[in-house]
Formats: structure tokens, C-alpha cells, sequence
């Protein structure tokens, strides 16, 4: 069974997620070069924890 969140780490999570929202939208503003490099940013990062996690377990 699943913990339930506390209401700091539920908000915390919602201000996280509206950051990136707000970061991606800046991006496009930015063209689709920013948009591109924001993109692969996030993939690389993505492959890097999960690479990481792997180690560590």
C-alpha cells in the first residue's frame, strides 16, 4: 500500500511540475532550436538517473 503524500510534499511536487511547464513554454517561445536542446536535455538526464539507479541499487 501506497504512502499518502503530505500536503508540503504534494505542493512541492505541483510547484516542480508547473517549473518545468514554465520552462517548456519558454523554450518554444525561444524557437525550435531551444526547444530541441531543452528536449535532449531532459532525455540525457532521464537515461543518466535511471543509469545511476542501477548502480546503486
Amino acid at each position: 500500500m501506497a504512502r499518502r503524500r503530505s500536503g508540503i510534499s504534494a505542493l512541492r511536487s505541483g510547484l516542480y511540475g508547473l517549473a518545468r511547464l514554465l520552462g517548456d513554454i519558454q523554450a518554444v517561445s525561444r524557437g525550435p532550436k531551444a526547444t530541441a536542446k531543452r528536449a535532449a536535455r531532459r532525455i540525457a538526464g532521464k537515461a543518466v538517473s535511471r543509469m545511476l539507479g542501477k548502480l546503486f541499487r
